[in-house]
C-alpha cells in the first residue's frame, strides 16, 4: 500500500506540475487537495506540498527562464512580499487545531477551485494592453495576500497572482505564467520555514514530499515547453472542476455540514453536471477561437497577395 501511495503521489505531482507550469497555477491546490482526501493533517499537508515545491518551482523557474518566459522585475517585486505573506500564513495555520483547520482549508480550496473553473471556462486567458510596467503598489499587496493564502490554503499563489496580472493586460501570458512560477520558489522556501518554526518536523512525511517532487521534476521542463501549445482554457476548466468536487466532498463529510447521503449525492450530481457543461463550453470556445484566428489569417493573406508573392520569392 505504501509503494502504491508513493506512485500515486508521484503521478499526482507530475499532473499537477504539468497544469501549474502551463497555467501558472494549481500545483499546490491540486496536491494539497489530494493529501487532505487521504486524511493528512491540514498543516502537515500544506507543509509537505511546500517542501516539494522548493524543488519543483526551482526546476520550473529554470525551464521557463530557458524558454524566455520570465520577467525578473516582476519576480522580485511580487516574490519578496509573497515570501513575507507565506511565512505569516504558515505560522498562523500551524497554530490551528486539526478539527478547525481541515474544513477551513477545504473551504479556501473550494473557493479557489470555483474561481479557476469559472475563470477559465468563461474568460480563458485574457490579453490586454502590453508594454506598460507593473508597479510596486500593485504587486506588493498582491504578493502579500497571495503568499498568505498560499500557505494557509495549501495553494493560492498561482490562482491569485496569475489572473490578477493577466487582467492588468501589461504582460504577455507566457511571461505572466513563467514569472509567477519562478517567484513561487521564494514563497515555497518562506512557507517551509514558517511550518518548520510552527510544526517542526511533526506530521511532515518526507517520502510523500519526495514522491510529489519526483513527479514535478519530470513535468517541469515539459510544462514550460507546452505553455505555448496546450489549450489552457480546457485544462483550467478540468482542474477547477476536480478541485471543486474533491473539496466539496471533504466539507460534506465534515461536522460543519453533517450532510446525509441523499444531500451528498445530490450535490455531487450537480457538480458533475456543471463540470461537464463547463468542459464542453471551454472546448467549444477554444475551437471557435482557433477558427476566428484561422479566418483572420486567411483574410490577411488574401488581402496582401503581392506581399505574399514577395515573401515567397525572398524565401526561394
Amino acid at each position: 500500500m505504501a509503494v502504491r501511495t508513493l506512485i500515486l503521489l508521484a503521478l499526482a505531482g507530475l499532473g499537477a506540475q504539468l497544469v501549474d507550469g502551463s497555467l501558472g497555477m494549481a500545483y499546490g491546490v491540486t496536491s494539497t487537495t489530494l493529501l487532505l482526501a487521504v486524511g493528512t493533517n491540514p498543516a502537515a499537508a500544506s507543509a509537505t506540498v511546500h517542501l516539494a515545491e522548493i524543488g519543483t518551482t526551482l526546476a520550473s523557474g529554470a525551464a521557463h527562464w530557458r524558454f524566455g518566459n520570465v520577467d525578473w522585475r516582476v519576480v522580485v517585486r511580487i516574490g519578496v512580499p509573497g515570501a513575507i505573506g507565506a511565512f505569516a500564513g504558515a505560522t498562523f495555520l500551524s497554530k490551528l487545531s486539526t478539527d478547525t483547520a481541515k474544513p477551513v482549508m477545504s473551504l479556501i480550496l473550494l473557493g479557489l477551485g470555483l474561481y479557476v473553473l469559472t475563470r477559465f471556462t468563461f474568460a480563458g486567458l485574457p490579453e490586454g494592453r502590453l508594454g506598460k510596467p507593473l508597479r510596486r503598489r500593485f504587486l506588493t499587496p498582491l504578493g502579500l495576500v497571495a503568499g498568505f493564502l498560499d500557505a494557509t490554503g495549501g495553494g493560492g499563489w498561482g490562482p491569485v497572482g496569475t489572473p490578477a496580472i493577466l487582467a492588468s493586460g501589461r504582460l504577455e501570458p507566457r511571461k505572466v505564467i513563467g514569472s509567477i512560477d519562478t517567484s513561487e520558489f521564494v514563497v515555497a522556501v518562506a512557507a517551509s520555514a514558517g511550518f518548520l518554526v510552527g510544526l517542526g518536523s511533526e506530521g511532515v512525511d518526507a517520502s510523500w514530499a519526495a514522491a510529489l517532487l519526483a513527479g514535478g521534476l519530470v513535468a517541469a521542463p515539459v510544462a514550460a515547453w507546452l505553455v505555448r501549445h496546450v489549450p489552457p482554457r480546457v485544462l483550467g476548466s478540468a482542474v477547477g472542476g476536480l478541485i471543486v468536487l474533491t473539496n466539496a466532498r471533504t466539507l460534506l463529510h465534515s461536522d460543519w455540514a453533517g450532510a446525509g447521503d441523499a444531500v451528498r449525492w445530490t450535490v455531487y450530481g450537480v457538480i458533475y453536471a456543471a463540470w461537464a457543461a463547463a468542459l464542453a463550453h471551454a472546448v467549444r470556445e477554444h475551437r471557435r477561437q482557433e477558427a476566428r484566428e484561422a479566418s483572420a489569417g486567411a483574410a490577411d493573406g488574401a488581402g496582401d497577395p503581392a506581399g505574399t508573392r514577395s515573401a515567397e520569392s525572398t524565401a526561394v
